[in-house]
């Protein structure tokens, strides 16, 4: 584990994944970050990469060929080595491997790099194409933050709001966890969506076309939230389980499969293309108060 602490916050990442576990604000002692009990999903805030969502039969078509590569990719199961750590930052890295190559053909670089900021921390996505020529990817952020945060309250007495007042639609998944092509409206309260645990019949919310560029998890009994910024993505997840007491603010470059699914990867929704010997970077952030 690797800890990153000022005089705002402390913050805990585990190499295995380069994931976020704690994330505490010193000034309440409050943690934020849900703690991956494994009876009800054993993540924290796992990175994806080289794809958001499911792909149909757990299919990538790449390089003329037909790969097996389940949700959200391999990233948040592999253990990142550590290139640089400090009091304020640390790097971690994955490079493609004979295990990568065999359910993504691509090589490749995925850096994530975490810095505090006073009571924000940074989180950064770098990847270096390393093949000889253009490479495909989605990234994503999936992290899963505590509701309540506070001792008396429950998840209905929390609410979301969204920088801009707009329409939202969300675009629903099927049994298998792929886009079944119908839509529904989200309707704000202006810019807040109160939460409640029939928002998510159809799964996650899936936001295509947002143009708030950042969400605050708020109470309304109490002064604490999290707000997670994301100038730089063009879809957004909004997510929870059955009961359980977290949500999920997800920035996404990339989205999960149609039902149809997609002939070859450079045709994926939201796919990201990064040329031989170039390099990709961009970034999220999350400050708790």
């Amino acid at each position: 584990m690797v800890i990153l602490e000022n005089d705002f916050i402390k913050a805990t990442i585990s190499s295995k994944g380069a994931e976020i576990h704690y994330l505490i604000n010193k000034a309440n002692g409050t943690e934020y970050m849900w703690q991956g009990n494994p009876d009800v999903w054993a993540f924290h805030a796992p990175n994806l990469f080289p794809v958001v969502g499911g792909l149909k039969n757990n299919t990538l078509n790449a390089k003329g060929q037909a790969y097996t590569l389940n949700r959200h990719g391999f990233a948040r199961n592999v253990t990142f080595r550590r290139i640089e750590s400090a009091p304020l930052q640390a790097i971690f890295e994955y490079r493609y491997d004979e295990e990568t190559l065999k359910v993504y053909p691509y090589k490749f670089e995925f850096q994530v790099i975490y810095h505090l900021e006073r009571g924000r921390l940074r989180v950064s996505y770098k990847v270096i194409n390393m093949d000889e020529g253009d490479i495909y990817f989605s990234v994503g952020a999936h992290p899963a933050f505590n509701v309540p945060l506070t001792a008396g309250e429950s998840f209905e007495d929390y609410y979301l709001e969204f920088e801009k007042e707009e329409a939202l639609h969300t675009h629903w998944s099927n049994s298998e966890g792929l886009l079944s092509g119908e839509t529904s409206e989200v309707v704000l309260a202006q810019n807040l969506l109160p939460l409640k645990r029939d928002l998510f019949a159809h799964d996650a919310l899936i936001f295509k076309n947002i143009q708030s560029r950042a969400v605050t998890l708020r109470s309304t009994k109490s002064d604490k939230h999290v707000r997670v910024s994301f100038p730089y993505f063009a879809f957004l997840g909004i997510w929870t389980k059955a009961d359980a007491p977290f949500i999920c603010i997800e920035p996404w470059l990339g989205v999960t499969d149609t039902a149809e699914g997609h002939a070859d990867i450079s045709e994926k929704e939201g796919i990201q293309t990064l040329e031989k010997g170039h390099v990709f970077e961009t970034d999220y952030c999350i400050e708790v108060g």
